[in-house]
């Protein structure tokens, strides 16, 4: 039988990373966060001085990460990346780097390659649309964007970065605008997601509701 994968697609500051982590842990999957990979070749990009709008040199550099996601944390070339790649600079960055299609394509590969047994749970903008389209559950999450900027400063200012909950607003508005009507991979749910506002529920109920749904697409 083809291992399952859970995919939960959605906005930045959704929820996501931390449902799908929960999820993952919940029944034993192995865990993707396909967004870091974006954020690691920003950031890879900044470091190498590699043109934000060269697609074909990004894609090049995409090609070269081996990450490695393990007990909550993300390291590449022995480096743990785990902070450096939750500040705004490497969100700014990952939304740069993410709208070119070689660098898309660079990483599918990649992604895939974490569909291992027992099952994945992957989170991102295109998992459950490009990345994993026989997904055994699709999900779209989403909240407003006044509770996703709250949610995004609270996490920001919990771990000593400053913040601004008007200036995460608006990057929050322009950067649903541009993943939105990117020409590849845009946001939208999969045909068949399931769609979850979590904008007035907590992070438990999130998990609970997709691990029903889990349960219910599994039984067949």
């Amino acid at each position: 039988m083809t291992t399952p994968v859970i995919a939960i697609d959605g906005p930045t500051a959704s929820g996501k990373g931390t449902v799908a982590a929960a999820v993952a842990k919940a029944l034993g999957f192995h865990y993707l966060d396909s967004g870091a990979l974006y954020r690691l070749v920003g950031l890879r990009a900044a470091e190498t001085g590699t043109p934000l709008d060269d697609g074909q040199a990004l894609a090049r550099l995409a090609a070269t990460l081996r990450p490695r996601f393990e007990d909550g944390r993300i390291t590449l070339d022995g480096r743990d990346m785990t902070d450096a790649i939750r500040t705004e600079e490497a969100s700014r960055l990952s939304s740069r780097v993410a709208v070119h299609a070689p660098v898309r394509q660079a990483l599918l590969d990649l992604q895939r390659s974490f569909r291992r047994p027992p099952g994945l749970v992957a989170d991102g903008r295109d998992m459950g649309t490009v990345v994993f389209p026989d997904a055994t559950l699709k999900v779209f999450l989403t909240a407003s964007v006044e509770a996703r900027a709250d949610r995004r400063y609270k996490q920001l200012i919990g771990k000593g970065f400053p913040a601004t909950l008007t200036a995460l607003l608006q990057d929050l508005r322009e950067r649903d605008e541009r993943d939105s009507k990117r020409a590849v991979a845009p946001l939208k749910p999969a045909e068949d997601a399931y769609r979850l506002d979590s904008s007035r529920l907590a992070i438990e109920e999130v998990v609970a509701t997709i691990l029903h749904w889990y349960a219910m697409t599994a039984a067949g």
